[in-house]
């Protein structure tokens, strides 16, 4: 049942408890650019008491069995699963997704959850002979800082709650101010699940975020969100050694070969791009794509812009995409929009919003082969915009597409998969698709190279990046008389 965001009451998770905010803040719903709800604002002195929560909680909790941590995540994992509609009802209204993917964002917190769950955290024996037994084994950090952005609320914070919690932290969870309200719920319908101070849940404006990453509470600050933004909560955490890992900004690219089927392929390419309203890290943001196919790949793009169904998901099941997440980030598409206008790069579709329209809708946008120095080709959108750019030679477009300062992830597209990874294997990116983009799963690390971040989130890899590894030597006693 859909219960309207304004009509409920939210409330921080401290120590197991309902916590009110110190103060409250404003939740805007991005299909009206209206008033959506109120949230808890989180003053220092309920941020300290969160820290001393999950402190007071950590020893407790990383004593437990491996396998009673493990069963823990399965539980919090069929909670999830029975609150779907709820949790998915707040990401449509504060986020503006359509509502499928709303609930399949929340059934992959809880598969993740599950998955996670079977990853194992092995010994490792260095030396074990006549004189001595060497292992190294993996320890908790302690406590964790896991601040969360707004374009998958409760999906990016399955990368760190599983991992962080099965690795033996206890954890403080700070979502994006921007999409507050399904973390709040989810820490709301956990409270019974997990021991007091385990999970805590604290939202708030302003300075909440530095607060956090410069708490000499915190052993580990996991952060996903901009390469600006990541520099900074790096810089900050420096300051009590507080281990990180930053999953940043993307620029990614894709290059289809000539030899793809066109029809096949182009709505495949189409999500990769567009998906989510185009606001994902991971999602296709430089479409490079052989002369031989570039009108025709371009007439399929524009074809499938044309027909792709907007509007308000809370009113519609059947919108395909939402708007723009929130006005910081529609403006920053509008102002690349506007760039692109008035360097007289053509669209092929869309272009830029009506001012006058209601809310932070932008229709998918083609731009027809602006130069590679274009800032729609140099900087990341994060939104409805893709560059289609045009190359004759496979070695240019690998220069051209690793010509970034970003890494994240990229994709190639060709019929002739051997050759398609020949190409993918001289891309400068953390995770590279052939014939397919974003697919993620919980045990296969990913992260980026160069700015899009430091570490990886998911698998084994995943798991450890929450640890200290200890190595424990014994040396055997002599028996001789």
């Amino acid at each position: 049942m859909h219960i309207p965001a304004s009509d409920q009451t939210f409330t921080m998770t401290i120590d197991g408890r309902p916590v009110a905010g110190a103060t409250e803040f404003n939740v805007t719903n991005p299909v009206t650019g209206t008033f959506l709800a109120l949230a808890p604002h989180c003053s220092d002195e309920q941020l300290d008491q969160a820290v001393a929560a999950a402190r007071a909680a950590f020893p407790a909790w990383a004593a437990l069995a491996l396998e009673d941590r493990r069963q823990y995540l399965r539980t919090m994992a069929d909670t999830i699963e029975a609150h779907t509609e709820l949790l998915a009802d707040l990401v449509v209204q504060e986020q503006g997704k359509p509502r499928p993917v709303a609930r399949a964002e929340v059934a992959g917190l809880a598969y993740w959850l599950r998955a996670t769950a079977d990853i194992p955290l092995v010994e490792t024996v260095n030396q074990d002979d006549s004189e001595r037994r060497s292992i190294t084994r993996h320890v908790p950090l302690g406590v964790v800082a896991a601040i969360t952005p707004w374009n998958y609320p409760l999906g990016q914070a399955s990368f760190k709650l599983g991992p962080a919690l099965l690795a033996g932290n206890t954890v403080i969870l700070k979502p994006s101010a921007f999409t507050p309200l399904a973390n709040l719920k989810l820490g709301e319908v956990l409270r019974e699940v997990l021991p007091p101070g385990v999970l805590n849940v604290i939202t708030g404006t302003g300075g909440l975020g530095s607060r956090v990453t410069s708490h000499p509470g915190f052993d580990k600050i996991s952060f996903t969100g901009s390469t600006t933004t990541g520099r900074t909560v790096m810089a900050s955490a420096a300051a009590n050694l507080a281990r990180v890992t930053l999953e940043l900004g993307g620029n990614d690219a894709a290059i289809v070969l000539p030899d793809v089927d066109v029809k096949q392929v182009a709505p495949q390419l189409f999500w990769a791009a567009f998906a989510n309203t185009g606001q994902i890290c991971l999602a296709t943001k430089r479409l490079y794509i052989h002369a031989d196919i570039y009108d025709a790949l371009a007439r399929e793009l524009a074809h499938l812009v044309a027909t792709v169904t907007l509007g308000d998901p809370a009113q519609d099941e059947n919108v395909e995409l939402g708007p723009v997440s929130n006005l910081r980030q529609y403006q920053t598409v509008v102002d690349l929009l506007n760039d692109c206008r008035d360097q007289g790069y053509p669209f092929l579709s869309g272009g830029l919003p009506d001012p006058d329209s209601a809310g932070y809708f932008i229709r998918p946008t083609l731009v027809d082969n602006p130069p590679d120095s274009a800032r729609i080709v140099r900087e990341e959108q994060f939104g409805p915009v893709l560059p289609l750019l045009k190359y004759t030679d496979t070695a240019d477009a690998v220069t051209r597409a690793n010509d970034s300062e970003f890494g994240l992830g990229a994709s190639v597209w060709g019929a002739d998969t051997e050759a398609a990874y020949a190409v993918a294997q001289q891309l400068q990116a953390g995770t590279v698709w052939v014939n397919e983009s974003m697919h993620l799963h919980p045990q296969v690390p990913f992260g980026g190279h160069k700015q899009s971040g430091i570490g990886v989130e998911s698998g084994q890899a995943g798991v450890l990046a929450f640890t200290n590894a200890q190595t424990l030597t014994i040396k055997h006693t002599s028996t001789a008389a």
